[in-house]
């Protein structure tokens, strides 16, 4: 048994949901003493740069879910001129990037996972974006939480699918078989001047709540089942850098472009830094 499946193995056994709902609860207490006491803590712990942020003090926070999903001054983040760049949709590090092989895409070094499963089954989703570009993007619990549109585009149908709560640090990711395909995530589907997009918010096992700008809090979602939700043409336009959810607690997001319409620029590689706007590739 390697190292990393050696940490990960507590995770099989802990209660995942209990965890989630506890740290829900605890993020969003208002009792000054301690919401103050953590938000410092955190702080210090991950060297979060308050700097940035547009309420540099704790005490400005109502709660510690309200800091974790702070937002950043105006000019913290830079958008790219060109109206061809595929702009980060978050703060984070690459764990992945590249062409999805047939239907199948890389999680980590000897770990695959096919589309189909990541879609939840939806056949229909997976075929548009056979062979096509996508990465998968780790934010740390440092890093800005909030969720921006890549390039400009119009939503179209949103899907919630139930799982796990694994973690999804590099330990787990090397070690859990099909990480991204069983926990718990939201798959948002955009119409693009370059075919379709797909931008996906993995859960993980301290992610009490994720929320998008148009539905409000998604997850928890009661009941736990698969919901699939459409969206006429016209309702959702969003420009890029524009702002489309968020993670209460840290996790992963993965974009997906269709065939030869995604060109990745050629620095980014497992293991890049990227901020929310860095230009990641050029679309077609």
């Amino acid at each position: 048994m390697s190292p990393d499946s050696l940490k990960v193995l507590p995770q099989y056994l802990l209660p995942q949901r209990l965890l989630a709902g506890l740290a829900y609860r605890i993020t969003r207490c208002r009792n000054p003493l301690l919401k103050n006491m953590l938000i410092r803590a955190f702080i210090r712990h991950y060297r979060v740069d308050m700097a940035e942020a547009v309420h540099e003090r704790p005490a400005d926070y109502r709660d510690f879910n309200a800091f974790f999903t702070r937002a950043l001054k105006p000019g913290a983040r830079t958008l790219p001129a060109d109206e061809t760049a595929f702009a980060s949709p978050v703060d984070g590090r690459v764990s992945q990037i590249g062409t999805i092989e047939a239907d199948t895409l890389i999680q980590a070094k000897g770990r695959r996972y096919s589309l189909g499963d990541l879609l939840g089954g939806d056949r229909s989703m997976a075929e548009s974006f056979r062979d096509g570009a996508y990465a998968t993007l780790y934010l740390s619990p440092r890093d800005y939480h909030r969720i921006h549109m890549p390039i400009d585009g119009e939503l179209r149908a949103m899907t919630y699918l139930p799982g796990k709560l694994f973690a999804v640090n590099p330990a787990t990711v090397n070690a859990v078989a099909r990480l991204f395909a069983r926990n718990e995530r939201v798959v948002c589907l955009f119409e693009t001047g370059s075919g379709p997009l797909a931008v996906i918010f993995v859960g993980a096992i301290f992610v009490g709540s994720m929320e998008t700008v148009w539905a409000g809090q998604v997850t928890p979602a009661r009941p736990r089942a698969v919901r699939r939700e459409s969206y006429p043409p016209g309702r959702h336009r969003y420009r890029r850098a524009d702002e489309i959810g968020r993670f209460n607690m840290g996790s992963t997001v993965i974009v997906l472009m269709a065939r030869d319409r995604l060109s990745w620029l050629p620095e980014w590689r497992a293991g890049s830094l990227v901020h929310q706007g860095s230009v990641l590739g050029t679309v077609r």
